[in-house]
């Protein structure tokens, strides 16, 4: 009797000892929990304070814009891409392509919304809008997509876009400068706001007249939806 009594409190004992071990472990783990998530929601906090202009939606275009295309057109293509996402590649080969048949009836807006799963797509994004303060936008825009496999599959790709912004007969030391300024850097994450505010979850994501639509696969696609925008203005 006395074996198995002793046995019994030997399975108590042990139960309570796992008992203090797990709440041990629990609060151990909160611990490490809240160093880890404090200043990350301190910083996303301050990422918020620091970007604090004010979102505009995919018709509302401003000067800080980049627009190909006149102020007068019908139809606003507002596109928010990344740099280094393929399919935003070929959505600006769609869009080259049909652009002589469309530029009468359509304005092209482009907003920056890298993805954190394209690595090389935030610095991409501030070289692209480092030549914009040099008027060189469009330019930047264009060679990046076309030399997008090259730049993408570097480790460090600076060299290479540097390559290119000296090609585009750019002011290096203004272009560093601005590379790295809170202005170039505010204006990526805003797009990247305004983007998820009008429903942006992928990339490319293409707006018409403020709609969300599919993205063309072709420029007939491209083109045809346009007019169909155009003439739906023109009725109203």
């Amino acid at each position: 009797m006395s074996s198995k009594k002793e046995e019994q409190r030997r399975i108590r004992e042990e139960k309570q000892e796992q008992a203090v071990r797990k709440q041990h472990l629990a609060g151990v783990v909160w611990k490490v929990a809240v160093v880890i998530l404090i200043p990350l929601v301190a910083f996303a906090l301050y990422q918020g304070l620091r970007t604090s202009a004010a979102v505009r939606s995919p018709i509302e275009i401003t000067a800080e814009d980049h627009v190909r295309g006149t102020d007068t057109a019908p139809v606003t293509l507002t596109v928010y891409g990344d740099f280094q996402c393929p399919a935003c590649m070929e959505e600006a080969q769609v869009i080259a392509r049909a652009w002589n048949q469309i530029d009468d009836k359509a304005r092209l807006v482009f907003r920056h919304y890298p993805l954190d799963t394209h690595q090389h797509a935030f610095e991409a994004a501030r070289y692209a809008e480092a030549a914009a303060r040099q008027d060189r936008f469009w330019e930047m825009h264009d060679v990046l997509y076309a030399n997008q496999q090259l730049w993408s599959s570097t480790e460090d790709p600076e060299e290479v876009l540097d390559g290119y912004a000296s090609a585009l007969g750019l002011d290096m030391d203004q272009l560093k400068t601005d590379l790295v300024s809170s202005a170039t850097r505010d204006k990526i994450l805003t797009d990247q706001r305004g983007g998820t505010r009008a429903g942006v979850r992928s990339t490319p994501s293409l707006f018409v007249n403020g709609k969300l639509v599919s993205n063309p696969r072709a420029a007939s696609d491209l083109i045809s939806l346009v007019n169909r925008a155009a003439e739906a203005a023109a009725a109203e």
